[in-house]
Protein backbone atom coordinates (compact mmCIF):
# COMPACT_ATOMS: atom_id res chain seq x y z
CA UNK A 1 0.00 0.00 0.00
CA UNK A 2 2.83 2.61 1.17
CA UNK A 3 4.65 1.69 -2.34
CA UNK A 4 2.04 2.98 -4.11
CA UNK A 5 2.74 6.20 -3.12
CA UNK A 6 6.01 7.26 -3.99
CA UNK A 7 8.18 7.00 -7.38
CA UNK A 8 11.80 5.29 -7.11
CA UNK A 9 13.25 9.10 -7.36
CA UNK A 10 11.00 9.54 -4.16
CA UNK A 11 12.84 6.95 -2.68
CA UNK A 12 16.20 7.72 -3.50
CA UNK A 13 15.22 11.49 -2.56
CA UNK A 14 14.07 9.72 0.67
CA UNK A 15 17.81 7.79 1.24
CA UNK A 16 19.61 11.40 0.69
CA UNK A 17 17.62 13.50 3.04
CA UNK A 18 16.97 11.10 5.90
CA UNK A 19 20.50 11.00 7.44
CA UNK A 20 20.66 15.27 7.31
CA UNK A 21 17.10 15.60 8.70
CA UNK A 22 18.07 12.97 11.52
CA UNK A 23 21.05 15.48 12.08
CA UNK A 24 19.11 18.25 12.30
CA UNK A 25 16.96 16.85 14.24
CA UNK A 26 19.51 15.91 16.98
CA UNK A 27 21.26 18.82 17.23
CA UNK A 28 17.72 20.74 18.01
CA UNK A 29 17.14 18.50 20.64
CA UNK A 30 20.72 18.87 22.45
CA UNK A 31 19.88 22.13 22.21
CA UNK A 32 16.99 21.95 23.97
CA UNK A 33 18.47 19.55 26.66
CA UNK A 34 21.27 22.24 27.19
CA UNK A 35 18.50 24.71 27.58
CA UNK A 36 16.81 22.22 30.46
CA UNK A 37 20.58 21.39 32.12
CA UNK A 38 21.23 25.04 32.10
CA UNK A 39 17.02 25.90 33.59
CA UNK A 40 16.26 26.75 37.33
CA UNK A 41 15.51 23.83 40.05
CA UNK A 42 17.33 21.44 41.52
CA UNK A 43 20.11 19.48 39.57
CA UNK A 44 17.99 16.09 40.39
CA UNK A 45 15.16 17.21 38.67
CA UNK A 46 16.49 18.90 35.86
CA UNK A 47 18.68 15.26 35.59
CA UNK A 48 15.65 12.82 35.75
CA UNK A 49 14.02 15.03 32.96
CA UNK A 50 16.59 14.92 30.67
CA UNK A 51 17.27 11.36 31.21
CA UNK A 52 12.98 11.36 30.95
CA UNK A 53 13.43 13.28 27.34
CA UNK A 54 16.27 11.11 25.83
CA UNK A 55 14.61 7.70 26.58
CA UNK A 56 11.36 9.00 24.84
CA UNK A 57 13.10 11.49 21.84
CA UNK A 58 15.19 8.16 20.62
CA UNK A 59 12.31 6.64 19.64
CA UNK A 60 11.41 8.82 17.26
CA UNK A 61 11.95 8.39 13.84
CA UNK A 62 13.82 11.52 13.78
CA UNK A 63 16.46 10.32 15.99
CA UNK A 64 16.56 6.85 14.65
CA UNK A 65 14.71 4.31 12.46
CA UNK A 66 15.40 1.34 9.46
CA UNK A 67 15.56 2.48 5.70
CA UNK A 68 13.03 0.36 4.92
CA UNK A 69 11.09 0.97 1.16
CA UNK A 70 8.21 -0.11 2.09
CA UNK A 71 7.91 2.36 5.64
CA UNK A 72 9.12 5.52 4.00
CA UNK A 73 5.39 7.03 3.69
CA UNK A 74 4.81 6.77 7.39
CA UNK A 75 8.29 7.18 8.16
CA UNK A 76 7.26 10.56 6.73
CA UNK A 77 4.68 10.90 8.58
CA UNK A 78 6.36 10.58 11.77
CA UNK A 79 8.98 13.05 10.85
CA UNK A 80 6.22 15.48 10.65
CA UNK A 81 4.29 14.62 13.45
CA UNK A 82 7.70 14.72 15.51
CA UNK A 83 8.57 18.35 14.00
CA UNK A 84 12.14 16.86 12.79
CA UNK A 85 11.09 18.19 9.02
CA UNK A 86 8.10 20.51 7.35
CA UNK A 87 6.47 19.67 4.44
CA UNK A 88 8.66 21.95 2.88
CA UNK A 89 11.55 19.37 3.30
CA UNK A 90 9.24 17.11 0.67
CA UNK A 91 9.56 20.02 -1.95
CA UNK A 92 11.42 17.59 -4.05
CA UNK A 93 9.47 14.60 -3.81
CA UNK A 94 6.48 13.93 -6.27
CA UNK A 95 3.37 15.63 -6.36
CA UNK A 96 1.96 12.19 -5.70
CA UNK A 97 3.72 11.54 -2.81
CA UNK A 98 3.16 15.32 -1.13
CA UNK A 99 -0.29 14.70 -1.86
CA UNK A 100 -0.83 11.73 -0.40
CA UNK A 101 1.24 12.98 2.59
CA UNK A 102 -0.92 16.57 3.25
CA UNK A 103 -4.10 14.23 2.82
CA UNK A 104 -2.82 12.02 5.56
CA UNK A 105 -1.69 14.80 7.64
CA UNK A 106 -5.21 16.14 7.34
CA UNK A 107 -7.34 13.25 8.21
CA UNK A 108 -5.35 12.28 11.37
CA UNK A 109 -5.15 16.32 12.28
CA UNK A 110 -1.40 16.15 12.33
Amino acid sequence: MGQQRFTNKDWRLYQEKLPGWQEAHMERLCKEYVELLSGEGKASERFWELDKRIKDDKRHTGVQCTLDRSGVFFQVLELLKDEAITMDDLADFSDKFREAVEDHRRFWGL
